[in-house]
Parts: C-alpha cells; sequence; structure tokens
C-alpha cells in the first residue's frame, strides 16, 4: 500500500495498515465528542489528523472553516452524501465555523473531459443535495474552481514547492494535469486561510480514506509556507470508502448499475437493491446453519448509511448473523428504508435547486466573496 490513488474505482481493504503505514491517528473507542455523530457511533470514521484541535479551536469560538468539494462528473451517490453530511455535521455543531464547497470543475475537464457548461449543469444538482441535506447557505460559500483565481494562484504557488519525483511517490505516475489538480486541491484547502476570508485558522477537511494523499500533500505545503502566508496545517477526519452494490469495487460513478444515488427513481432502486451482492450463504439451509457474513454486504450497508435507529441496525446484524434473516426479507427491508428516504430528500433537493442555481452563478467569474 505505497500509494493510494484518489482517483482509482478500487476500495480500500485493509483499514488498519492504512492507519499504520501513513501515520493516520485512530479515532478513540469513545469520543465524547463525537457521540452524537452517527457514522462515528457505527464505526464508519476509520481515523483523522488534528481533528482535537480543530475541535478545540472551534469549541473556543474561534473562527474555523469547513472545506471539502466534489467532482462534479454526477450526480450524489452515497459516498458523495457522507461527505457531504459530514461536512454539515460539523457546520451545525459549530456556529462559529463556515463551510467551503469547491466544485472541482477544472479536475473534471481533464480527468472526465467534460466541459465546464456540463460540469455547471451537474453542479447545480449537487449543490441542491448539500442544501437538501441541510447545508446553511447563509455559513457557506460555494464556488467553482475556474473562477476562484485565488485558488490558482495558491495552486501556482505550492507548484514551486513540489518536484516530480515528490508527487509520483505521494499519487504514482500520473498525468501532469492530475498533479496539477492536486495542487489546485490544496489551493482549495487553503482559500480560508487566506487574508480577504479573515486570514490563517483551522480548516477541517471531511473525506474518504482514499483522499488522504491530497492532505498529505497540503499537510507539507502549510509547513513550507508556515512563515510567508502563516499556512495553519489542514486537519481531516475519514471515512470508509462505500462499497459498490457488486462487493467489491468501491461505489463510483464510473459504473453507475453498482451504485445508489440520490438521484434514483423507485424502480431503480429496486433493481439495484434486489439484484445486489450480499453476505448470504449459498442455500437457506446453510444461512440458517452458519448464519451471514453482514461485514461482507452491501445490503446491510444500506442500513448504516440510512436508518437513524441504532437499534434496528444492532437487530439486524445479529439477525444476519444468527442465521434468523434471510437475505430476501433483507432485501426488502434495505429497499423500504431507501424509498423512505429518497421520497423525503427528492422533494427537498427540488425545492432546492433555485437556491442552488443562484449561488453557483453568483461565483461564476466573479471576485470571491466571504461567507457572511
Amino acid at each position: 500500500m505505497s500509494a493510494i490513488n484518489p482517483w482509482a474505482t478500487s476500495g480500500i481493504k485493509d483499514y488498519e495498515r492504512l492507519i499504520k503505514e501513513f501515520g493516520i491517528t485512530p479515532l478513540p473507542e469513545s469520543y465524547e465528542e463525537l457521540m452524537d455523530n452517527k457514522y462515528y457511533r457505527r464505526g464508519l470514521l476509520v481515523g483523522h489528523r488534528d481533528l482535537d484541535k480543530f475541535i478545540a479551536e472551534a469549541k473556543a469560538g474561534k473562527s474555523v472553516a469547513i472545506l471539502s468539494g466534489i467532482k462534479p462528473s454526477g450526480i450524489f451517490h452515497i459516498g458523495s452524501m457522507i461527505t457531504a453530511e459530514q461536512m454539515i455535521y460539523f457546520q451545525k455543531k459549530f456556529k462559529n465555523a463556515h463551510l467551503y464547497y469547491a466544485i472541482a470543475d477544472l479536475e473534471a475537464y481533464v480527468d472526465n473531459g467534460q466541459s465546464l457548461e456540463k460540469s455547471l449543469e451537474i453542479a447545480i444538482e449537487n449543490v441542491a443535495d448539500m442544501i437538501a441535506l441541510g447545508m446553511e447557505p447563509d455559513r457557506a460559500l460555494v464556488y467553482r474552481q475556474s473562477g476562484a483565481l485565488v485558488v490558482s494562484d495558491l495552486a501556482f504557488i505550492f507548484s514551486d514547492d513540489v518536484t516530480l519525483s515528490m508527487l509520483m511517490d505521494i499519487y504514482g505516475e500520473r498525468k501532469i494535469s492530475l498533479y496539477f489538480a492536486a495542487l489546485v486541491q490544496a489551493g482549495d484547502i487553503f482559500l480560508p486561510q487566506t487574508k480577504p476570508f479573515g486570514g490563517p485558522k483551522p480548516v477541517l477537511v471531511p473525506v474518504g480514506a482514499d483522499q488522504d494523499p491530497h492532505i498529505r500533500l497540503a499537510r507539507d505545503l502549510a509547513d513550507k509556507h508556515r512563515l510567508d502566508l502563516g499556512l495553519i496545517p489542514p486537519s481531516s477526519v475519514y471515512h470508509k470508502l462505500v462499497r459498490s452494490l457488486s462487493g467489491e469495487e468501491k461505489m463510483s460513478k464510473r459504473s453507475p448499475q453498482t451504485m445508489i444515488t440520490l438521484s434514483d427513481s423507485k424502480s431503480e432502486l429496486k433493481q439495484k437493491i434486489m439484484n445486489a451482492f450480499t453476505g448470504g450463504r449459498a442455500t437457506i439451509k446453510e444461512q440458517k446453519e452458519l448464519g451471514g457474513e453482514p461485514e461482507k454486504c452491501p445490503v446491510f450497508d444500506l442500513f448504516m448509511y440510512f436508518s437513524k435507529d441504532d437499534a434496528m441496525i444492532n437487530k439486524v446484524y445479529y439477525e444476519c448473523r444468527s442465521g434468523r434473516r434471510l437475505c430476501g426479507q433483507c432485501k426488502e427491508e434495505a429497499l423500504e428504508l431507501v424509498e423512505g428516504f429518497m421520497e423525503q430528500h427528492r422533494s427537498r433537493r427540488e425545492a432546492a435547486k433555485s437556491e442552488a442555481k443562484s449561488l453557483l452563478i453568483r461565483s461564476a467569474g466573479q471576485v470571491l466573496k466571504p461567507p457572511i
């Protein structure tokens, strides 16, 4: 595991090894500050860098920022939702926190060959999802990389701090465009610390564990620019990657039939969930005798992501392990759970589209202004 590829569709099989090899700090088993975070309680947050420092500063009432983003190459899937919900969780938890949401349209251009116009169209849907999930627009800045000169300026400055061998060591051998996309992401991460946005401050970046190379690069750049720019190394918190419904790779926009999106219709959800891989045994007899393996099951994962009830998740888990729960029953219940969430989310997203468009158009081609 010498290199993690943030652009790959493969998943991470050994999180403990990832934590040890790259110096990520494991989250404590009982961390009072996160007990109201469902993903933490359910073991889906796997580690952090300086999260404790960020929380201490935020609790002290100091100005802090939460930043993450999305490559607008498709509509939200579950992985996008988890990142969004982590951002929103910390925005709501700390009233002195501003949320920055970067639309990585430049990365979509070089990695997916997608036009900036198409990225804007998709980004409106992405931002509507953010609002529907609970983002508070009055304490948020949504922007496109292509319209953020300060981000490009930072990327240019940072390009003087890296060598090709250094980038290859972090990311493996990639196109030069992807290396520069990584520098632009570093510019995103440090945007809240620039003078127009109040200067240096703690910034928390919630991301999937496969994005750690970007955090390591940014923290190294912060050390190099501690004196001239006053940069503070960003904090981060990592969630497990979402398994595709095939049970093999991570859920990815590149494989639409094995992912669940927040725009799926009822018929699409039914087709995907009922045909999903499970952790069940080959026969009903074996299932009852040996029990299932929910740890391997993307259908069980759906309960972890969409249920509001920890007790319900424990019930499903132990019924599966004991053999009392069959896969057909589990799929039906998971489908009902996801459909219930989607029905409410569709309504909220539709109502949020006008505001989402306004947030994006407002930043297009203009000098970015700090959030209120």
